[in-house]
């Protein structure tokens, strides 16, 4: 990537909530299976072997692990970034997607020895390397540095304790970076020729630091931003569902493999509403693997932190994005079958303290804040959060 040597003035009001620093296991293993707890704002688990996710033009793009490995890097090492947040994370997940597809590139033709180093293949554009395509030339650093992710992603972010401070300008050391869009934001480090890719892969990083991470708060339990909900709904219009696969282990019906079921499935007519279950903030929206397209919403319920999910939605039935604020009832999807479904229905489930890696008996938790009566077996053991349908 082409960069200016313009000296940027730091600013001095950089605001909003920091993420956290990861735990040291998994900087140094980030596909260690024990959950890792940032001090507030996210938390990190094992990675996936694989994500599928669709970019803002509709193209369907599958993630390795050795991709997502690196993915997990940048979000273990730009949060440890004092005044990095979760914006700053995707729109460097989005410059890296962009430039390298998420892979440490060397560059034989302009630098031969930086095939000795770890890699995933040559990329051969100008001078650059690495997951940003930093130049070594436009002063980014040496070709050792460059072939290193964390150096990479400590000069993708810069401010104060970057290596490259004031210049070539990190992310923080744009004054307006977060009153730009982030693709925008993006090509103001990155300084590419091509300024419009960028904003395309920001459905694929928001569906990555979803499926890496969760919100937390600093205890190691979780905390939405959520105001109280004055009251809890059903997520289905009365009369137009069936409860048709409770919480618990049961025999998948697409594996045949005994599983945890990890949330409650009501079958219902293909389009119709499903409604957010409390007020909250939506945390996520878009394609995750089994479940399809779903949507992920925080919740404060009785003074209690909540993350409810629905899954399977089709194609264009996702009705509000990440960072709305909804009410409880707000029509918010409509039913589908999409992901690892057998017919058309609504996947439900509850997470307590919006813990990605703990679920508990959604009809149940309907019936405690009377949303719903217990009509059928609905009871099931709590533990760790299993993909499915």
């Amino acid at each position: 990537m082409k960069k200016s040597a313009l000296v940027i003035l730091l600013a001095l009001l950089l605001l909003g909530p920091a993420l956290p620093l990861l735990g040291v296991a998994v900087l140094m293993n980030p596909a260690a299976k024990a959950t890792c707890v940032m001090n507030s704002g996210l938390s990190v688990g094992a990675i996936p072997g694989s994500l599928t996710a669709r970019t803002a033009d509709g193209t369907s793009v599958t993630l390795n692990k050795k991709q997502l490995t690196h993915a997990a890097t940048i979000i273990t090492v730009g949060s440890r970034v004092q005044a990095t947040n979760r914006d700053a994370i995707i729109i460097a997940l989005m410059a890296a997607l962009t430039e390298s597809s998420l892979r440490m590139l060397s560059n034989v033709t302009a630098y031969p020895e930086s095939a000795n180093y770890p890699n995933d293949g040559d990329g051969g554009d100008h001078d650059s390397l690495g997951l940003f395509q930093m130049r070594h030339q436009s002063g980014w650093g040496t070709v050792a540095e460059l072939m290193e992710p964390t150096y990479q992603v400590r000069a993708f972010m810069g401010g104060p304790t970057g290596p490259n401070y004031p210049s070539p300008p990190g992310l923080l050391d744009i004054p307006n970076w977060k009153t730009l869009s982030k693709g925008a934001a993006a090509q103001a480090v990155e300084v590419s020729a091509f300024p419009e890719r960028y904003a395309n892969w920001e459905p694929v990083a928001t569906a990555i630091l979803a499926a890496l991470t969760t919100r937390t708060s600093g205890s190691g339990g979780s905390s939405s931003s959520a105001p109280e909900s004055a009251s809890v709904v059903f997520p289905l219009p009365e009369g137009t569902w069936r409860y048709s696969s409770p919480f618990g282990y049961r025999i998948h019906p697409i594996t045949g493999v005994r599983t945890l079921h990890a949330g409650a499935d009501y079958g219902a007519a293909d389009g119709t509403p499903i409604l957010a279950t409390a007020d909250g903030n939506v945390w996520f929206s878009g394609y995750r693997g089994g479940y399809g397209n779903a949507i992920i919403i925080l919740h404060t319920v009785g003074g209690k932190s909540y993350a409810s999910l629905y899954g399977h939605m089709w194609d264009g039935h996702l009705y509000v994005k990440s960072g709305d604020t909804v009410v409880a009832g707000q029509h918010i999807a409509d039913v589908g079958s999409n992901g690892q479904s057998t017919g058309p229905h609504l996947h439900f489930e509850i997470r307590p303290d919006n813990d990605y890696n703990q679920v508990i008996d959604p009809h149940k938790w309907l019936a405690d804040y009377g949303a719903v009566s217990i009509d059928g077996p609905a009871t099931g053991p709590t533990g760790c959060y299993l993909e499915g349908n």
